[in-house]
């Protein structure tokens, strides 16, 4: 299991460059809300793959991807909660608070996302329980 929380945190870290790099490329256009959720939609999506392929070693299919989002309603909300807090409440800028937010999402995400990609009793690569 620690080697795929290592493999959760890489993944994390490149969908939070993604997510980031959409976000910045969004609020050029769109209010902050509106720039978080669509970054946010487009990143998960691309997360699905690196974290079936990477993460699990696991192939995707349209259980695991149709169900992946539950992994990121708690980050979903969490992240937005965070966002709003920190931009209105707190007044940090609204260019850097998503990357504080999302800090708060990990454990969470983690859990949830091994309980929907990994089915209780599967065997990971080398035979070992995953």
């Amino acid at each position: 299991m620690l080697g795929q929380l290592i493999r959760f945190g890489m993944v994390g870290v490149a969908n939070t460059g993604v997510y980031y790099g959409l976000y910045l490329l969004f609020l050029l256009r769109l209010p902050y809300v509106a720039a978080h959720v669509l970054a946010f939609v487009l990143s998960m999506i691309g997360s699905y793959f690196l974290t079936t392929w990477f993460t699990y070693r696991t192939r995707p299919s349209w259980r695991t991807f149709l169900l992946f989002p539950l992994t990121n309603v708690a980050n979903f909300v969490i992240t937005t909660g965070g966002l709003y807090l920190l931009v209105d409440v707190l007044r940090v800028g609204s260019w850097f608070a998503p990357l504080i937010a999302s800090a708060a999402a990990v454990p969470v995400t983690f859990a949830v996302s091994r309980m929907i990609m990994i089915r209780p009793g599967a065997e990971a690569v080398g035979g070992q329980a995953a």
